[in-house]
C-alpha cells in the first residue's frame, strides 16, 4: 500500500465533468387563456419540457405554475411559442407586502387578493420608519428630542 499512497500523493485526480442538474424551481407565468383548447395547448407545450415535474393551470387567474428542474426563460419561451401572450407572474399576495396600496402596486386587473410586485410595496421607506420611531413612546430618547 505504500506505493499506491505515494502515487496518490504525487498525482491529484480531479473530475472535469460538470454537473448539468438544474435546481428545483417553481415558475409562475401569466398567460391569456380563453377556452379549454387554449388550456390544453399550453399544458401540452409545458409538459413536453424536459425536467417539468408538475403543471398546474388556473384559467380564472390566467396563471400557469410549473414545478421541476426547469429554467424559467425556457418555460416562458415555450408558452409564447403557442401563440399566447405570456409574461412572468407579476403579482404577489397582498398580505405579504408592507404597503399594498403603494403607487403602482394596486392593480385593478390583478386577481383577488394580489397586488403587483413592485419594490415600493415590498420595502418600507427608511425615512418614514426613522421619523415614526423617533416620536414613539417606546423610544427612550423621544423626550430629549421634544
Amino acid at each position: 500500500m505504500g506505493f499506491v499512497d505515494h502515487l496518490s500523493d504525487k498525482f491529484e485526480v480531479t473530475s472535469t465533468r460538470k454537473s448539468s442538474r438544474k435546481a428545483m424551481q417553481t415558475v409562475e407565468i401569466m398567460v391569456e387563456m380563453d377556452c379549454d383548447g387554449c388550456e390544453k395547448r399550453v399544458r401540452k407545450a409545458v409538459s413536453s419540457i424536459k425536467g417539468a415535474e408538475s403543471v398546474e393551470i388556473d384559467r380564472n387567474e390566467s396563471r400557469v405554475t410549473v414545478k421541476g428542474y426547469v429554467e424559467p426563460n425556457k418555460v416562458l419561451r415555450k408558452v409564447q411559442r403557442t401563440g399566447k401572450s405570456a409574461e412572468f407572474w407579476p403579482y404577489v399576495r397582498y398580505d405579504l407586502v408592507a404597503y399594498p396600496y403603494a403607487h403602482e402596486a394596486y392593480d385593478e386587473v390583478a386577481p383577488q387578493g394580489y397586488v403587483r410586485n413592485v419594490p415600493q410595496a415590498l420595502l418600507p421607506n427608511p425615512t418614514t420608519e426613522r421619523f415614526t420611531t423617533m416620536f414613539s413612546d417606546e423610544n427612550p430618547n423621544a423626550c430629549s428630542i421634544m
